[in-house]
């Protein structure tokens, strides 16, 4: 009898690390051959793209910082002197900062604004950040106590000296047609996409009307109606303040438009989730707001923030009113004689166009940390 010899196989009881990928295909070479040059066109694109940055950026750079002048008291200082160069006047900047920030608030009394931005941005990171404690209180706290400190600290009244709006001007206007329009017209804009969707003849119709009408014109025009044309229409020794016309036009403006992007976000929430939320016995408003409303609101999310965008930069057509934003106030000062020179607008121009990218990048940056929480559909 043979004996049968069989041979003892090997199985490995651990995995192996995984390898990392050939430099070819990993890190930055292989990104850059996968998305500038995975095609002919794709090449030919990504090498005039690289032309033009080289030949645009070093000038730009260097006019803004290389041969900037960054301090000064007047004009001179951002004269060119003989042969030399002269780039940004960031020093026009720093004298005017003030102005671009308050407008003409008196100067003894800009505590009163600058106490306002603070609280507004440490109470816009106490409810955006995740992770801060009792964020629940803090919205109630910026909903209805804050406005409430605001239009005291900034109006005046009760121990503070009276500031008309009219003083107003600068980053401080900005923020506040801004922040109101956002703030208004969100609730505005669920009401009149719920009515617009409604069963009811005559609340689906106002709406309609509503909506049609106030998308139908220029906010130019809604703001020349709010300030020029408003008046006219009331009755003697009845008058609205000019800055409170302005919010309420672009707080209406604005909702308009928000109705139409949260109707999106209804039509896409599937027939189920209705009946679902009749079938567990939940009447209308409380299926639109534990169901319905929490997953369109999800949906648009990029609509909604869009809106805001596009609301924060449209705030600088309050200067056909004679509301100066932060815009108006440096387009304002242009006219100084004290600082007239050639780089003058330029530098005033690319500072304005710098401080709203921030606002609107950081708000487009945050809408897409939030579609990520929220993106809860697909997970496991």
């Amino acid at each position: 009898m043979s004996r049968i010899e069989t041979d003892t196989v090997f199985v490995r009881r651990d995995f192996l690390e995984p390898e990392a990928p050939p430099a070819s295909l990993g890190g930055f070479p292989g990104w850059a051959r996968k998305n500038l040059f995975s095609s002919p066109f794709n090449i030919a694109i990504s090498l005039s793209m690289l032309f033009l940055l080289v030949w645009f950026i070093p000038p730009l750079f260097k006019w803004l910082f290389v041969d900037a002048v960054w301090t000064g008291d007047n004009r001179d200082a951002c004269l060119p002197k003989g042969g030399e160069t002269v780039g940004a006047c960031w020093a026009f900047i720093n004298a005017k900062a003030a102005q671009f920030t308050f407008g003409s608030y008196p100067a003894d009394e800009r505590w009163r604004p600058a106490l306002v931005m603070i609280a507004f941005f440490a109470g816009l990171a106490w409810i955006a950040i995740p992770k801060m404690p009792r964020r629940r209180e803090g919205v109630w706290l910026m909903l209805t106590a804050f406005p409430v400190l605001t239009f005291w600290l900034l109006y005046g009244g009760l121990g503070l000296p009276v500031v008309e709006t009219s003083n107003w001007g600068g980053l401080l206007v900005t923020l506040v047609v801004a922040v109101t329009g956002i703030v208004a017209s969100l609730p505005l804009g669920i009401l009149l996409a719920l009515g617009r969707r409604s069963k009811l003849p005559f609340i689906k119709i106002v709406s309609v009307v509503f909506i049609e009408i106030w998308r139908g014109v220029p906010l130019i025009t809604v703001l020349f109606m709010a300030s020029v044309m408003l008046p006219l229409f009331l009755p003697n020794g009845v008058n609205f303040d000019k800055l409170l016309r302005a919010l309420i036009g672009v707080a209406l403006f604005t909702g308009a438009y928000m109705a139409e992007t949260i109707r999106g976000g209804l039509q896409a929430i599937p027939k189920g989730q209705y009946e679902g939320a009749a079938s567990l016995g939940l009447g209308y408003w409380q299926s639109m707001r534990l169901i319905i409303l929490p997953q369109a609101l999800k949906i648009v999310i990029p609509g909604i923030v869009n809106s805001f965008i596009s609301l924060f930069k449209d705030t600088s057509l309050v200067m056909i009113i004679g509301l100066y934003d932060l815009l108006g106030s440096i387009q304002r000062n242009f006219s100084d004689a004290n600082w007239s020179t050639p780089s003058i607008a330029p530098t005033g121009l690319i500072f304005a166009a710098a401080v709203f990218w921030v606002f609107c990048f950081s708000m487009s940056r945050y809408s897409m940390y939030m579609e990520r929480k929220l993106n809860t559909g697909h997970k496991r």
